[in-house]
């Protein structure tokens, strides 16, 4: 099906949609019945920014100069899209507080750096969670028209809800530790600058205070970048890493990992993200 929406010239500046996204938070209530944005955002002609990708691959661990992107990094391309459509008033749930609780990816075929891409983003649905409303965004990277790689990643905003929580189910058995990292304070910042996700609950501890933290907090996508870097990704790839709870900036993390699986926890055993790599589902 055709998409009714011309596609974009360039890429939406961060800045602005933050702050817009800011301002219209506190009239905003969220539910899971609410209507929400149908447009698909589509950006032709993308071409990667090399020293943009090699300080994002300093800053996530993966090594520089290699040909192909890393796994994580088309998502993120589509960020600025994705924080378009969030932070429009047509989008039922509030840009502040917003909490990415998942990120699914999958690679189909090989993503070189030098390559050029079309980019399509789009919320895909609202849903009731234990804890508030949850929306699904996805997005979809092609080159020459085939789908190279996808992702859906999930944002929660919390408020009262009647959900049940989930069944309790057996734990898996805890991985064992593989390293343990040392975080500076300064990883947010290096993070965003690379990225372009300046959110300032990531940039500075007075900020992050404002939203309810005690130090500034390590972006999900760079924990789940740092881990698969550790972890390494074939060709082909089905990625899944799920975000329990913040990583505090500064802090010492174990990286922890087992065949298909691995984690990222502190050193009580708290698990902040945990996820797999496996081969994509056919």
């Amino acid at each position: 099906m055709a998409n009714p929406y011309p596609p974009l010239t360039d890429t939406p500046a961060l800045t602005p949609l933050l702050l817009r996204g800011a301002l219209l938070s506190p009239f905003k209530r969220p539910r899971a019945d609410a209507e929400f944005p149908r447009t698909r955002l589509v950006l032709p002609g993308v071409r990667v920014d090399l020293a943009k990708l090699a300080a994002y691959e300093r800053v996530c661990g993966f090594p520089t100069g290699d040909d192909a992107l890393p796994i994580t990094y088309p998502h993120v391309l589509g960020f600025p899209l994705a924080m378009r459509l969030m932070s429009c008033r047509a989008f039922p749930l509030p840009l502040l507080g917003l909490v990415h609780t998942s990120v699914e990816i999958t690679r189909h075929t090989a993503t070189p750096a030098t390559g050029e891409y079309e980019l399509t983003v789009y919320v895909d649905e609202l849903a009731p969670h234990r804890r508030g409303t949850e929306a699904t965004v996805t997005t979809e990277m092609r080159a020459g028209g085939v789908l190279a790689w996808e992702s859906r990643s999930t944002y929660l905003a919390r408020h009262r809800t009647e959900a049940q929580p989930p069944a309790a189910t057996g734990e898996p058995e805890p991985l064992p530790t593989v390293a343990e990292w040392r975080l500076g304070e300064d990883v947010g910042r290096r993070y965003g600058a690379a990225s372009g996700d300046r959110n300032p609950i990531h940039l500075h501890p007075l900020t992050a205070r404002l939203f309810g933290f005690p130090r500034a907090i390590a972006h999900g996508m760079w924990t789940a970048a740092r881990c698969l870097a550790a972890h390494g990704t074939p060709e082909r790839a089905l990625v899944r890493a799920e975000f329990r709870a913040p990583v505090l900036l500064p802090g010492t993390v174990e990286y922890a990992a087992l065949g298909d699986r691995f984690a990222l926890r502190d050193v009580t055993g708290r698990t902040h993200v945990e996820g797999f790599v496996r081969p994509p589902v056919v």
